[in-house]
């Protein structure tokens, strides 16, 4: 039976269990790399059911503190999240210090950034796409597909579309590695100077297959975004379909109070 609270409704036993779960990992009896002990090995600590050592893994994947590999059981995170920094990610000093957006904010986390290129190349714009380029529906653009690794984990894909008219000219968009400062850098050398980046999230359960990509849990929080890169012209020359996985970023946003 749960322990009550403060006078109030009883705890229920799973959450206490997966409560005391929580709080090994964060004091590092747990460590990271560290399996956590199988569904037999706490129905004997803790004297419960399998349901409920079952229940309460289930609270303790939403801590987001471990993963889950099929067959293998739950394994205590090894990476704190990244700090996604709109207001300072795409500082033009990043560019010309030679770094892109992700490579620039892994660092700062202390974390090794890996990008591997999944596609370069033609593509019919997608409608809501096309909207935001300002161009028709199945227009030809440039898509760029990347896969996001930190320490070695994935943990974003991303996929840039950019008109074709901008880029025809640009070689270096159609290069795996486009140059110091990433395609930004490049957009910029040919005169396309950005004023701003406008980004739109939300959050929602993976699909099977991002689940899979992310090598996430089934159904775990992931962060969709699109991000309009617009120029001092008002012409968005990017748009950049991003998904991420939820339990490894923390977005801080700069908001101005004028009037």
């Amino acid at each position: 039976m749960g322990t009550a609270v403060g006078g109030g409704k009883p705890v229920p036993r799973y959450v206490q269990i997966a409560d005391e779960i929580v709080q090994q990992i964060r004091a590092g009896v747990l460590k990271p790399g560290d399996m956590v002990p199988s569904e037999s090995e706490l129905v004997d600590r803790y004297g419960v059911a399998g349901g409920t050592i079952r229940k309460a893994m289930v609270e303790v994947r939403a801590s987001g503190l471990v993963e889950t590999r099929h067959g293998k059981g739950s394994l205590v995170k090894a990476r704190p999240p990244v700090r996604h920094r709109s207001s300072d990610r795409f500082r033009r000093s990043h560019r010309k210090g030679g770094k892109a957006a992700y490579l620039a904010e892994s660092e700062q986390a202390g974390a090794t950034a890996k990008v591997s290129v999944l596609f370069i190349g033609p593509a019919d714009a997608p409608d809501d796409i096309a909207e935001r380029l300002g161009v028709d529906a199945g227009d030809k653009v440039l898509a760029r597909r990347r896969l996001y690794f930190r320490n070695g984990t994935p943990v974003e894909t991303a996929t840039s579309y950019l008109p074709w008219d901008v880029v025809k000219d640009i070689p270096e968009l159609f290069s795996e590695n486009p140059g110091p400062g990433g395609i930004y850098a490049r957009l910029e050398d040919d005169g396309h100077v950005f004023a701003e980046f406008v980004e739109t999230l939300q959050a929602r359960p993976a699909s099977k297959a991002e689940s899979s990509e992310l090598a996430l849990s089934p159904g775990a929080p992931v962060v969709h975004l699109i991000r309009d890169a617009v120029t001092e012209e008002g012409r968005v020359v990017e748009v950049c379909d991003t998904l991420m996985a939820a339990d490894q970023f923390v977005f801080s946003y700069r908001i101005p109070a004028a009037d």
